[in-house]
């Protein structure tokens, strides 16, 4: 997979969303007003440089997903309870693996560099709820001007 096969799907799969491109990175949005992407493709490292995205030909899918499914994918806490820093142990040089995101794992935000096509199958899912997200937001934010 490439970017432009993975924005061509986003934008075909994601109603109303659009892409927002800033320093050959691509932000996909579906409110406007607020502005807030529910994943992006990150090509250099502008933002943070944990996973060399100075590399020829490397970027950077990033996915916001929910707490829960974050929790299903990834171990948050130890068996006594304590919380696990996102992405201990990850390589996040690593190509085709689907990972905390280095930076915002915290905030149950996913990643993969240079997915191929069955990782990328297997992230649909994990797109088509991070659009959700956006979708619920949006109508919520919409409902609260209206009072």
């Amino acid at each position: 997979m490439n970017e432009d096969a993975i924005t061509n799907y986003i934008l075909k799969t994601c109603e109303g969303t659009s892409v927002a491109t800033a320093s050959g990175n691509s932000f996909f949005i579906y409110d406007q007003d607020n502005n807030v992407p529910f994943a992006t493709i990150v090509t250099n490292n502008e933002y943070d440089d944990v996973s060399g995205l100075d590399r020829a030909s490397v970027f950077r899918l990033n996915i916001g997903i929910t707490k829960q499914t974050y929790g299903t994918l990834f171990q948050t806490e130890t068996p006594e309870g304590e919380e696990i820093a996102p992405g201990t142990g990850c390589d996040f040089t690593e190509l085709d693996r689907l990972m905390p995101h280095p930076v915002y794992g915290r905030m149950y935000w996913v990643c993969i560099l240079n997915p191929q096509r069955p990782t990328f199958e297997a992230t649909k899912p994990l797109l088509a709820e991070a659009y959700e997200i956006a979708v619920r937001k949006f109508e919520r934010v919409k409902a609260a001007r209206k009072v």
